[in-house]
Formats: C-alpha cells, structure tokens, sequence
C-alpha cells in the first residue's frame, strides 16, 4: 500500500521558533509551508522549501487567516471573495519562493480555523478551491474526507487529496474535535498508530463516541507545532514499515 504523510510546517515567524521542521522532515511525504498569514515569513518558507527539497518532500501551501496572533485558530468571517483572493495570494507568495529553487507547489491545504470552517461551509470550501485554481489548476486540493472541500474540489475539477489525522480525534458529524476539549489531540505514539491502522484497515474514521464514519483516506496529516510531532511521526513510520505501507508524495500518489 502507498499511502502519503503530510505535515503543518514551517511555521516559525521570525524569531520565534516553533516545532522541529528539520527532524519531522525526514518522516513525511509532504510538506504544508505556512505562507506568512498565521506563520511563516520569507525568511522561513525559503528555509523550509530547501529543508524539503534536501529530504525530497514535495511542497504544498498552507494557506490561513490573517490572524498571527491567534495562529490562524480564531474564525473569521469573510466575503467568499476576499477569501478566494487570500487564499491565490498566499499560494502565489509560496509559488514564487519555490520556483527560485525550481521546485513547484504541488498541493494545498487549509490552516486551522480556516480548514474547519470549509469542511461545513460550502462557499469557503468553493472560495478556497476557486483560489487554488486560479493559481495552478493543476495542484491538488488536501482536503478533510467527507467534508464540503472534498465536493468544491469535484465541482471544480481540481485533483482531491483525502485526508485524516494523525494526531486528531473526531466528533460523530466525522470534524475534529475542539482544541477547547482537553482530548482533541492525540500525543501518545502507541495510540496515534493504533488510531491510524484502525483507519486504513477499516476505511472510516471513528468518533469519540464509537460512531464509525466510512471515508477513503490518501493522506495523513500531522501538526509539526505539537511537542510530540517528532515521536508520534517516528511511531507512525515504524507501524507502516512493519505493515509493507510505503509513504509517498502527495504528486507521486494522485496521478
């Protein structure tokens, strides 16, 4: 089985540093560069496309709200259009930084709030998909399964990646939990892998209640600015050598 891991990444800001991208970049598939509106800066995306490259990571924009304060986790609403043309000018930032490294931007997921609003709200998962298409039609759109973003991406014949967590609980409407709820992440290893097998031998997800919500995953994302990023990545890596699971880029598994 091939199967892609994904990661937040690169959301340092200037000199504040945040999670280990060096290490968690040995462990993933792909890489979701913050593009300076949660995080990031231009110092920091052109440092983590090169940290990519040398580990043969394809790069992916992460695009958020304008919100470094609350690191892109505070909703926002927004004109649909404002937020199609947020999110084509973050992808354009990242476009730019990768091509003076001739590598290309491959993919794009949502940041936080942002990502939780699209999974429900059709005009942001249309917003979204409209600015990624706008600025390459062809990079394909990561996007929670079973969400409204999965759909934006059929109606606008973008190339969709489907995507679980590994480090994230699920309520029974199949959206991850809360952060405001002390269970939402998971930072045990053992049960991350546990959680994880569950999901691709079982094809669905399950909720905190038992509900089991059937979806086909291709990739799986973890948040590089937990603490345990590192240590449940190296868990993950090690469950799917033993189980023959290959872990590739996200353009190498969405042909």
């Amino acid at each position: 089985m091939n199967i892609n891991i994904n990661a937040d990444i690169g959301e340092s800001y200037g000199k504040y540093k945040i999670g280990s991208d060096p290490e968690l970049m040995t462990l993933i598939g792909s890489a979701n560069v913050a593009c300076g509106m949660h995080a990031g800066d231009p110092t920091i995306m052109t440092k983590t496309v090169s940290l990519a490259i040398e580990n043969n990571v394809s790069v992916g924009a992460h695009p958020g709200f304008n919100d470094v304060w609350g690191f892109g986790r505070r909703q926002i609403t927004m004109d649909p259009k404002d937020l199609e043309y947020l999110v084509t000018y973050q992808i354009g930032a990242l476009q730019a930084i990768a091509e003076a490294q001739n590598i290309k931007v491959t993919h794009v997921k949502p940041h936080g709030a942002l990502n939780n609003m699209a999974h429900d709200i059709e005009e942001y998962a249309m917003a979204i998909g409209r600015g990624i298409k706008a600025a390459d039609k062809d990079i394909i759109y990561v996007a929670n399964c079973n969400s409204e973003m999965t759909k934006a991406a059929a109606k606008l014949d973008l190339r969709v990646a489907n995507e679980s967590y590994i480090d994230r609980r699920y309520d029974d409407n199949g959206k991850m939990l809360s952060r405001t709820l002390e269970n939402a992440v998971i930072t045990d290893p053992d049960e991350a892998v546990e959680h994880v097998l569950r999901i691709l031998n079982d094809g669905a997800i399950y909720s905190i209640s038992g509900k089991k919500i059937p979806c086909k995953v291709d990739t799986f994302c973890i948040h590089g600015d937990e603490p345990t990023a590192v240590p449940v990545a190296k868990a993950i890596r090690t469950a799917f050598q033993k189980h023959n699971i290959n872990v590739v880029s996200l353009p190498e598994l969405i042909a």
